[in-house]
């Protein structure tokens, strides 16, 4: 491969998330008032496993790929509308964990068939 092919590839590959990260933004925000960002934790919170039910915030931010700052900001705009809870770890005060509220359950549910709609679409 070239070193033009390459970039040239790279290029590609961000534009194609670009698009469909842009999609997915207007599609949730037109339908669910969701952003992306905010459909990513909901996203990830919901398929933790039942013995698991809240994540730290550095994992969720690993998982979601959003700095800490911009999931601190991401969690608390999601918290003040009742989708998620924030909780100190009781065995590590600097820990948080963050876990869906029913409401986060729901609007995720209503939510998910539109995601996964725009990801077919733009990733078929």
């Amino acid at each position: 491969m070239t070193e033009d092919e390459l970039v040239a590839g790279w290029r590609d590959l961000l534009s194609r998330y670009h698009h469909t990260w842009c999609a997915l933004d207007k599609a949730l925000r037109d339908g669910h008032e969701l952003g992306a960002s905010e459909f990513e934790v909901l996203d990830h919170l919901a398929e933790s496993p039942c013995d698991k039910p809240a994540l730290r915030m550095q994992e969720l931010g690993a998982s979601v790929h959003l700095s800490q700052s911009a999931l601190s900001r991401v969690v608390a705009r999601m918290e003040a509308e009742g989708l998620v809870s924030r909780a100190m770890c009781a065995t590590d005060r600097r820990g948080i964990y963050v876990e869906l509220t029913e409401d986060g359950r729901k609007r995720h549910a209503e939510a998910i068939a539109t995601h996964r709609s725009v990801l077919a679409a733009k990733l078929a």
